[in-house]
C-alpha cells in the first residue's frame, strides 16, 4: 500500500485547490497531518459555495461532535473536547463557546484554534444582571471580520438578559459596554455589521442603527430607531432577526417559539416538560392548576420584511428570489441556492434558540427545527433522529478553513 503521507507538498496543494465541495475539503484536511498542513484558507478555492452545516447537539459524554451536509447529507465526525458542555454560538465559521462558570472563548471548530475572552464577569454592572452564565447571560454574539483572516476584528454581543450590547477586541482584558444615547430600554434580539454601521432590532421589531465608530470611541453612541416592523398589538413577533442578503437588509419575524396552550392532540410535542409553574402570557395568565400536558411550543410561522433605508421603512415580502436564510444561534445568514447544491431558494432554514423555551424541558432543546417555504408558509421539519441538548441544541455552523 502506498504512504499517502509522503505525497509532496506542492502536489497536495494542487489536488486541494482543485477540489469543488467545502466538505471535500475538509475530509482532505483529515487524512494525515502532512494534508492537514496545507488545508489552509491560502490553498482554498474561494469561489466555493459555504452553506452551512448543521452541527448537531453534543451527545452525554462524547467529545465528538457530528456535522451534517445538506448538500448531501454527509455526517463529519468531528473532536472538539474545547467545545464539551459549553454553549456554542456561531459567527464566520467560529464558535463562541460559554461554559457552565461563564468562561467564554472564540474556537475554530476544524481546526481547534481557540482565542480565549474575558470572562462574563468583567462586564459593567455584571452582578445585576446575572441569570444562568451558560444559557442565559449571552444572546447572541457576531463578528465584525474573521480571526482566520485579520487581527483588526470586534466580537459584539447581546448581553445582561438582552437588555445591552457589549464588544471586545484583542487585547482588551474586560468586555466593554455600549452606552446608547436616545434609546431609553431595548430588548435586543439580533444583529448586523453593515456599512460601517451596526444594525440591530428588538422583540417589538423595531430597527435601530448606530455608527461602530460610535460604538469603539469615548463618547455616549448615539442610537436611533429607523422603523418598526408593521403589525398589530396581537400579533407580535415572538422572537426577532436580522441578515444581509445581495446588498439588501432584511428582518425576519418568528412565531410559536414561546410556550403557549396546546389546541389539539397533533399541537402536543414528545418532550417531558419540567413541573413547576410556567411563567408564561397568553391572553390572560395560564392557571396554577393547568397540568404539564396543556403546554407546547414550536414555529409556526415567519414573516419577511425588506429594509429600504433611503426611504426609512419595512415591506413584507414573501420572494427572496435565489436566496435561503439560514436562523438560530448562529449569526444570521443568506445564501444563494444556485451555488450551493441542496439548497432551496425562498426557504428559511431554523433550528431552536430560544433558551427560555428549551430549557423548560428535561430533554433540552433542538425539537424546533426545519426548513420554512416561504412562498406557501408550509414548515418541513428536521428533528427525527437528532440529539437534543439543554445547553447546545443543534446550530448552523458556515464550514471554513482557518
Amino acid at each position: 500500500m502506498p504512504d499517502w503521507s509522503e505525497i509532496p507538498l506542492d502536489l497536495l496543494v494542487s489536488i486541494g485547490r482543485c477540489l469543488n465541495l467545502i466538505e471535500d475539503y475538509l475530509n482532505f484536511g483529515s487524512v494525515c497531518k502532512s494534508w492537514h498542513s496545507v488545508a489552509t484558507k491560502n490553498n482554498f478555492n474561494n469561489d466555493l459555495c459555504r452553506a452551512p452545516w448543521l452541527m448537531l447537539a453534543e451527545e452525554e459524554d462524547n467529545e465528538v461532535r457530528k456535522f451534517f451536509s445538506l448538500y448531501n447529507g454527509m455526517i463529519l465526525n468531528k473532536r472538539i473536547p474545547k467545545a464539551s458542555r459549553k454553549r456554542c454560538l456561531e459567527s464566520m465559521g467560529w464558535l463562541i463557546t460559554v461554559g457552565e462558570e461563564g468562561e467564554i472563548s472564540l474556537l475554530h471548530p476544524f481546526s481547534g484554534v481557540q482565542i480565549e475572552l474575558p470572562h462574563q464577569n468583567t462586564t459593567v454592572d455584571y452582578l445585576n444582571h446575572e441569570i444562568d452564565p451558560r444559557t442565559c447571560f449571552i444572546g447572541k454574539a457576531i463578528l465584525s471580520a474573521s480571526p482566520s483572516h485579520t487581527s483588526d476584528y470586534l466580537l459584539m454581543v447581546i448581553d445582561g438578559n438582552q437588555r445591552f450590547l457589549s464588544f471586545w477586541r484583542p487585547g482588551d482584558i474586560r468586555w466593554t459596554r455600549v452606552k446608547c444615547e436616545g434609546i431609553k430600554y431595548c430588548s435586543f434580539t439580533d444583529m448586523i455589521f453593515f456599512n460601517d454601521q451596526i444594525y440591530s432590532v428588538d422583540y417589538s421589531g423595531c430597527l435601530l442603527v448606530c455608527d461602530v465608530a460610535d460604538v469603539v470611541g469615548p463618547e455616549l453612541t448615539k442610537c436611533h430607531i429607523l422603523a418598526q416592523i408593521p403589525t398589530e398589538p396581537q400579533d407580535m413577533p415572538e422572537h426577532v432577526y436580522i441578515l444581509e442578503s445581495l446588498g439588501s437588509l432584511f428582518v425576519i419575524a418568528r412565531y410559536g417559539v414561546q410556550l403557549r396552550l396546546v389546541q389539539d392532540d397533533c399541537d402536543r410535542v414528545p418532550l417531558t416538560i419540567i413541573p413547576i409553574i410556567q411563567i408564561i402570557q397568553e391572553e390572560e395568565e395560564i392557571r396554577e392548576d393547568m397540568v404539564c400536558e396543556d403546554i407546547t411550543y414550536g414555529t409556526t410561522n415567519f414573516r419577511v420584511f425588506q429594509v429600504d433605508l433611503a426611504a426609512v421603512k419595512m415591506t413584507e415580502t414573501r420572494e427572496l428570489g435565489d436566496a435561503a436564510f439560514f436562523l438560530g444561534a448562529n449569526a444570521s445568514l443568506s445564501v444563494q441556492a444556485s451555488r450551493c447544491p441542496g439548497i432551496k431558494p425562498n426557504h428559511i432554514y431554523f433550528t431552536e434558540d430560544f433558551y427560555e423555551t428549551y430549557l423548560s424541558y428535561e430533554e433540552g432543546g433542538g425539537l424546533d427545527m426545519g426548513v420554512f417555504n416561504l412562498a406557501d408558509g408550509s414548515i418541513q421539519p428536521h428533528y427525527n433522529g437528532v440529539s437534543l441538548s439543554r445547553f447546545c441544541p443543534p446550530t448552523w455552523v458556515t464550514p471554513t478553513p482557518y
